[in-house]
């Protein structure tokens, strides 16, 4: 196989024939410098063509919390109170600098990804009560 920019779908199948045909070869040996540059020619192409948006912070903090067998108990040292908490993960209110803060150092999560912009779920409305 020719190395050269994958441009279209068909070609992105072939190098991934060739990259599957090479899967198993010895390092450091010419086919393996041909899998290593198919493989990165078709990272190109694939970020291109299927890019990936990073997650919202919420998702993101949601995700966290799943992975580490957390629950919303678990991030009151973030949020402060339960209510703080249930309102931040339901998407009632916005994260604070400080919870961003406190997420970064004490989850490890990036901070590029706390600061994104997300949106916030209105409360539903009340009906006004009925008088009897």
């Amino acid at each position: 196989m020719q190395l050269r920019p994958i441009r279209n779908e068909e070609e992105h199948e072939t190098a991934l024939a060739e990259i599957y045909a090479l899967w198993h070869v010895e390092p450091g040996t010419p086919e393996a410098d041909q899998l290593d540059v198919l493989m990165l020619l078709v990272e190109d192409y694939e970020k291109q063509q299927y890019p990936i948006d990073p997650p919202d912070p919420i998702d993101m903090i949601l995700f966290m919390m799943d992975a580490n067998g957390l629950k919303q108990k678990d991030m009151l040292p973030y949020f402060g109170t339960r209510a703080r908490a249930s309102e931040i993960l339901n998407r009632r209110r916005p994260l604070t600098l400080e919870m961003i803060r406190k997420l970064a150092d004490g989850l490890k999560l990036p901070v590029d990804l706390l600061v994104k912009p997300y949106a916030l779920q209105p409360y539903p409305e009340r009906s006004p009560a009925s008088s009897v």
